[in-house]
């Protein structure tokens, strides 16, 4: 009986469970004696374990202060506190102002400042500064081992190296034959001027020249006016002197291209001593002295026309001539009537074509168009009508007269042929054997065939009869006119 109560008492006392103790009653406190030194049980996730009791006193004391500075860092985040290895606190030196404890610093910094952009406005990608902000000039250190006091307040210039033979002419001659298009004088002086010429600056004028012997005669004016231009400015008159002294020893080459070349330097040369750039002793100093034939027909032509300068007062201004551009109408109207005329006596159509080529006025090949029909209404012969018909077409097909020229001039003729009948009766039959003739052989179309103004027969002798008529009243009028006296009327 006692032994079975003995057992029931012992399954009582196992059944009821223990009291578990509070985590904190396994470690001593801060504030307990810390000379306790054993070994304590502990219980981590089910597992006992003993850890010596210096170890656990050292960890709670660095959790301890953990929590105190995460508490504080809202204060005290720029002053960068840390733990040495035996857990006391350690103050740093970096002053919370500082920008390292700024970057310490792991607060939100949305809320800061009065919400003012950065850097004045200045901020973003590739910008470092505001607009109109000047930095300081970087001071040079004269301790500085790479420092050379030969390189302070050094002024850098361009070095423009001068032009040999081949380089020059393919420098200057693009120039030259660009200004035969625009004639500006200042541009080409400008140009040169950037150049470094050196050596070959007295071969411009040589250069130039050249290219004018094989130009036309507005581009050997130009010439004339690019080396007055230039003297003074970019040449000196030795170099003009020095030019022309080298185009007399080369004149048998210049032959070759030019085949009136010494003619036309003989030109050169007066005009330049008439534009007071060459010397008046240049034709005196080869007298005597001249083994080229070349070089003394153009010494000769230059000294004629100085000569005729002196005595019947011939202006160089004029010797070459002026542009078709530039003459007046009434002087381009009377040339193209003089080649008209020397066309029906000499019935060259290859000396008509070069003289028209030479008039260098294709925006007035109307005006030549013109002329010839007037002419050929005016001669009332069909040798003339025959001629023209031949030099017309003859101009058409070398592309020296343009259709759109051809066809204005025909116009204008139609629109002029009332006032044309009056001197000519037989005008209107005239024009149209002319634009029929001209029709056929390919010189006009159809179109401007048609737009031809004609009359009938009958019309025809009544115009005719009433113009003879109007001019024997008109031709009596004006006699009985000048012989009328009129007496003063008496008041």
């Amino acid at each position: 009986m006692e032994k079975s109560s003995r057992n029931v008492l012992q399954n009582i006392l196992i059944c009821v469970p223990r009291k578990k103790r509070k985590s904190h009653d396994s470690f001593p406190s801060g504030d307990e004696d810390n000379t306790f030194t054993g070994n304590v049980n502990n219980e981590i996730n089910g597992n006992w374990i003993s850890a010596p009791t210096g170890s656990i006193h050292e960890a709670r004391l660095k959790a301890k202060v953990k929590r105190r500075l995460r508490k504080n860092s809202s204060r005290d985040s720029g002053r960068g506190d840390s733990l040495s290895d035996n857990g006391d606190v350690v103050r740093s030196v970096v002053p919370p102002t500082s920008p390292k404890g700024k970057l310490l610093n792991r607060r939100s910094r949305m809320g800061k400042g009065r919400g003012l952009p950065k850097k004045g406005g200045a901020g973003g990608k590739g910008v470092w500064g505001s607009p109109g902000e000047v930095y300081d000039e970087d001071e040079v250190d004269v301790k500085d081992p790479n420092y050379d006091a030969e390189q302070e307040n050094c002024v850098y210039e361009t070095v423009v190296l001068p032009l040999d033979g081949e380089t020059f002419e393919k420098t200057v001659t693009p120039i030259v034959q660009e200004y035969f298009e625009h004639g500006d004088a200042n541009e080409v002086a400008e140009l040169l001027a950037e150049l470094n010429l050196g050596s070959m600056r007295g071969d411009v004028p040589m250069l130039a020249v050249s290219l004018a012997l094989e130009a036309k005669a507005s581009h050997r004016e130009l010439t004339s006016r690019l080396l007055s231009e230039l003297c003074g400015r970019v040449l000196t008159a030795a170099d003009v002197e020095a030019s022309f002294h080298k185009l007399l020893k080369e004149l048998p080459d210049l032959v070759l291209d030019a085949p009136g070349a010494p003619q036309m330097l003989g030109q050169f040369i007066a005009r330049a001593v008439a534009d007071n750039i060459l010397p008046k002793s240049f034709i005196d100093g080869y007298k005597g002295r001249v083994d080229s034939e070349y070089a003394r027909s153009a010494l000769d032509r230059a000294a004629v026309l100085l000569r005729m300068s002196r005595w019947t007062g011939l202006r160089f201004d004029s010797l070459w001539g002026s542009g078709g551009g530039q003459r007046p109408v009434n002087q381009l109207i009377k040339e193209v009537n003089l080649l008209l005329k020397e066309f029906l006596l000499s019935g060259d159509t290859v000396e008509a074509e070069r003289c028209l080529r030479e008039l260098e006025v294709p925006h007035f090949h109307h005006e030549f168009v013109y002329e010839a029909v007037i002419m050929v209404l005016e001669s009332k012969g069909d040798r003339t009508l025959q001629m023209i018909l031949q030099l017309l077409k003859s101009l058409c097909a070398s592309t020296v007269i343009t259709v759109d020229q051809l066809r204005r001039g025909f116009e204008r003729v139609y629109l002029d042929m009332a006032d044309l009948s009056i001197d000519v009766p037989c005008a209107y039959s005239l024009l149209e054997q002319f634009v029929e003739q001209s029709f056929n052989a390919g010189v006009i179309d159809k179109k401007l065939r048609d737009l031809c103004p004609s009359v009938s027969a009958d019309e025809g002798g009544n115009h005719f009869w009433m113009v003879y008529y109007f001019g024997i009243i008109n031709r009596y009028c004006l006699h009985k006119t000048s012989c009328l006296k009129v007496k003063p009327m008496a008041f």
